[in-house]
């Protein structure tokens, strides 16, 4: 097995009235594929565990020829793929180059690790992810009882014109508003630091990872002194207690306490008069009821977020990509849970 094996063969062509003149298939290649259905599974195989480059290289193959039998791969698997009714999705964006251009990444939330990505978009726009919910039918969106995002109004605003009782089913991210908060947070330090500094105080220099860190998992040393700082009188001390006040409020089963509990909270910080995060508790009281949402359930867009820190390995190990389409061909080859072997080979495979 240590040879490479040539077959050559002249493949009859068919004269068909219909159809025209076509090469009839034949069972050790598909159409348009210069290999036999073994060595594209053999080159599936290694694609899934390295980079494109490390296949073209370790099996003296070019780059668009690997590159080529991937999308073979995608193109069967998306055929094969069974319309199944998804009950919850996540929707985010990642980076296809730099300039802020983007793909729309859309996912399911209960499908196993390492797989769930339903749909890729160029750009994100409100047709991105509208295409989407297209083509997946009145029954498919029928069935979705809850969209993860973040609060793009892009996305916000397909979701709302394609699902009924939208408002009900959009759950903006737990995660993405303490990113909001941490932002605020940090902002407050910065000008409090630049502020203490040109009066000759330095208590703020090097405690930027402090405002952000959980504080169970610091040294008893380090809660030590950053119990000093919290406990003072500074700004960024009370926006960092408002901060860990919101993060403690979720988990709620009753709507009706979660929404008291959060009146109080947007309440507090509105009259902070501090202005990074009286703009978060504005942002947080126009998008009320998918913070709610949220709130009261366990949905997250963890899953998604997980997968797009995937794509970004996919792309940096591809020393990033020249076009959208092969780099939305690599986010469906790896991630989309497809069936992706020839099918003369599909029972060789585990997951056939």
């Amino acid at each position: 097995m240590q040879y490479r094996t040539l077959l050559i063969a002249a493949v009859p062509r068919v004269n068909c009235r219909t159809h025209g003149i076509h090469a009839i298939g034949v069972p050790w290649a598909e159409k348009n594929s210069r290999f036999t259905a073994m060595f594209e599974s053999l080159v599936i195989d290694w694609s899934l565990e390295t980079s494109l480059s490390a296949v073209a290289r370790l099996l003296k193959l070019s780059w668009d020829q690997v590159s080529g039998i991937q999308a073979r791969a995608v193109a069967r698997g998306l055929a094969r793929r069974e319309r199944q009714p998804v009950e919850r999705i996540g929707v985010d964006e990642t980076s296809f180059q730099k300039r802020h251009e983007y793909v729309t990444v859309v996912c399911d939330l209960d499908a196993p690790k390492g797989s769930g990505v339903l749909y890729v978009a160029d750009d994100r726009k409100e047709s991105s992810l509208a295409r989407f919910f297209d083509e997946i039918g009145q029954w498919g969106r029928h069935a979705i009882k809850q969209v993860a995002m973040d609060m793009w109004p892009a996305f916000i605003n397909a979701t709302s014109k394609a699902l009924t009782d939208a408002e009900h089913k959009i759950v903006f991210d737990k995660f993405h508003i303490a990113k909001h908060l941490g932002d605020a947070v940090n902002e407050v330090r910065l000008k409090e630091h630049r502020e203490l500094k040109a009066q000759g105080d330095d208590r703020l220099t090097r405690t930027k990872h402090d405002w952000l860190r959980n504080t169970d998992a610091m040294s008893r040393h380090e809660r030590q002194v950053f119990a000093e700082l919290r406990h003072s009188g500074l700004k960024v001390a009370r926006a960092w207690a408002i901060r860990e006040m919101a993060m403690d409020l979720w988990g709620y089963q009753s709507r009706t306490w979660a929404e008291k509990a959060w009146k109080r909270w947007y309440g507090w910080a509105v009259r902070s008069r501090i202005g990074p995060i009286i703009k978060v508790a504005h942002m947080i009281k126009a998008h009320w009821d998918g913070v709610m949402n949220a709130v009261t359930s366990n949905t997250t867009n963890a899953r998604a977020e997980s997968l797009n820190a995937r794509i970004q390995w996919i792309k940096r190990t591809a020393c990033g990509f020249r076009n959208r389409a092969r780099f939305k061909t690599a986010i469906y080859f790896h991630l989309g849970g497809l069936d992706l072997y020839p099918a003369s080979l599909k029972s060789a495979h585990t997951n056939s």
